[in-house]
């Protein structure tokens, strides 16, 4: 998924930067932690050891939030998690920090309800979507404007545009020899002109590879014999492509189209596929795709790209510099699939929006055929292409966005005393909503602690203490909790007790004393009825 490589790749780039003292990182699953912390501390030796890398469950934010300290937070995604994180700084943190996440693709239906979750009195100028792209800045902006129509003006997260990058040493052009031995590996004829296609190769999450056909139907009219060209499809194929991708060979074979597909292939075969190709293709008509990760991949390794004028591609390919932008048509109206597209699965209806996505067959076969007939424009067009990438799209540049970005995010004036403790609309009150369930409450009795409580105490039982909740509890906690029940007392008064000898919170107090009585560490008093 482009989007998990993009991810890792930011946060390698980001720790190589090193612009900060510290960072941290709270996950989900304790598998996560195990994982991410095993490979920071193989990558990232000299941070770690002067104490720079604390990885910990997303259960400790609390906690840590309430120390302060943050200069920002960083999410890897604009959608899930970036309202509730606010709200959560809202109520614990003594600093109102920058929370930001980026976009990757924008065009699935669940999305309107993430979006709507951004708007609501809590959030801040601080509070900041990196969108990849102009296109995605003005979806985005589009989001928040429907939404606010529709529910109420509401306070909404600043939009900024950073865009995803590319590590430049990875991809790069090869040398005559690497060349060679790539388009040998191919059967390539010295005189083919190999043009790549890659991506993931679906008609409904992607592009739909039909017109790439009639583009290549028209190249012999243009001057280029189709036994002069190659052309080779590569990439991730889901369930169901197979069959879409055999159909893709088999038309291209009644063309007498030369076609290799080249499924799933690991990064040594992609990045041969790259060195070996002379043209990037990639005719993208789906509004799944926001960016195009691939498109800088491309340029990077010094390949002339024929790209969608579509999406954030525009952004990425320069007309006639870098190589050529097919123009694009798309409807003016989709009422009947808006209705459906709740009660569809998302690569329904985006099939029916790419459908009615024009990509100019004949501009996309003029930019193939001036390609293929002139090497000499090739490579100037490939050589720009990487300067492009070396001085706006590396890794490198892409952080130092961010930390300005940060830096300028912080000095947003915000109102913190009216945004403290905010609530979110989201953050619903569990104990007050499901207040009908239990029959009793921990006011209503007196407890003490119970025989299995007792040898608890003396070392004489154990306890079990999930992973999950290690944070709220832990041994030495609970034999005092136990201690102080060692006569009968209320339940309020004990959590009091527990509040003050134990310096905990009126919540994280009567989580203990009521999983004291879980475990039957603590039993209710009988009152004798």
């Amino acid at each position: 998924m482009g989007r998990n490589v993009a991810n890792e790749a930011f946060l390698r780039a980001l720790l190589r930067r090193d612009p900060f003292d510290a960072y941290h990182f709270f996950l989900s699953t304790s598998s996560q932690v195990d994982q991410l912390a095993g490979q920071l501390h193989l990558e990232f030796q000299d941070i770690q050891n002067r104490g720079g890398l604390l990885v910990r469950l997303r259960s400790h934010l609390p906690a840590a939030l309430a120390r302060g300290g943050y200069h920002c937070f960083h999410l890897s995604d604009c959608i899930n998690y970036p309202a509730y994180l606010a709200a959560l700084r809202n109520a614990v943190s003594p600093d109102i920090f920058p929370i930001t996440g980026v976009t990757h693709s924008l065009s699935y239906q669940r999305y309107s309800r993430d979006f709507l979750a951004h708007l609501w009195p809590g959030c801040t100028p601080r509070d900041c979507v990196i969108a990849t792209s102009k296109t995605a800045v003005k979806v985005v902006d589009k989001y928040y404007d429907l939404l606010s129509d529709s529910y109420g003006g509401l306070p909404r997260p600043t939009v900024a545009r950073i865009p995803l990058g590319v590590d430049t040493d990875q991809y790069r052009p090869p040398s005559p020899a690497e060349r060679d031995a790539a388009r040998a590996k191919l059967d390539l004829d010295p005189e083919q002109t190999m043009i790549l296609v890659f991506a993931r190769l679906s008609h409904f999450s992607k592009m739909d590879l039909i017109p790439l056909l009639r583009a290549m139907q028209r190249l012999p009219r243009l001057g280029v014999p189709l036994d002069k060209v190659r052309v080779v499809l590569a990439g991730w194929m889901g369930k169901g492509d197979e069959t879409y991708v055999e159909t893709v060979s088999n038309l291209a074979g009644n063309l007498g189209l030369p076609l290799m597909v080249v499924p799933k292939p690991d990064d040594r075969t992609k990045r041969e596929l790259f060195w070996g190709a002379d043209v990037f293709l990639s005719p993208v008509d789906n509004p799944q795709e926001t960016f195009g990760l691939t498109v800088l991949e491309a340029g990077a390794m010094g390949l002339p790209a024929v790209v969608s004028e579509y999406d954030g591609y525009r952004d990425l390919v320069v007309e006639g510099e870098t190589g050529y932008l097919i123009p694009t048509l798309g409807p003016e109206s989709t009422d009947a699939i808006d209705v459906m597209a709740p009660l569809l699965f998302d690569n329904e209806y985006h099939l029916h929006v790419a459908q009615q996505t024009v990509v100019d067959v004949a501009a996309m076969a003029k930019a193939l055929a001036r390609l293929a007939l002139d090497p000499a424009l090739r490579r100037r067009l490939g050589e720009a292409g990487r300067q492009r990438m070396l001085d706006s799209f590396s890794w490198e540049r892409v952080v130092d966005q961010h930390v300005v970005l940060w830096h300028r995010l912080r000095s947003e004036p915000i109102d913190s005393e009216a945004i403290k403790g905010t609530r979110h609309p989201h953050s619903l009150p569990i104990a007050k909503l499901f207040e009908s369930y239990p029959s009793n409450r921990l006011d209503d009795f007196e407890v003490q602690w119970s025989p299995s409580g007792q040898a608890v105490y003396r070392g004489h039982d154990f306890v079990s203490i999930y992973r999950a909740i290690a944070h709220r509890v832990n041994l030495d906690n609970v034999k005092k909790v136990v201690f102080m029940a060692r006569k009968p007392i209320s339940g309020p008064k004990l959590t009091v007790k527990v509040i003050e000898i134990l310096g905990k919170s009126e919540e994280d107090a009567q989580f203990l004393v009521l999983w004291c009585l879980k475990n039957d560490l603590l039993e209710r008093v009988d009152d004798g009825s």
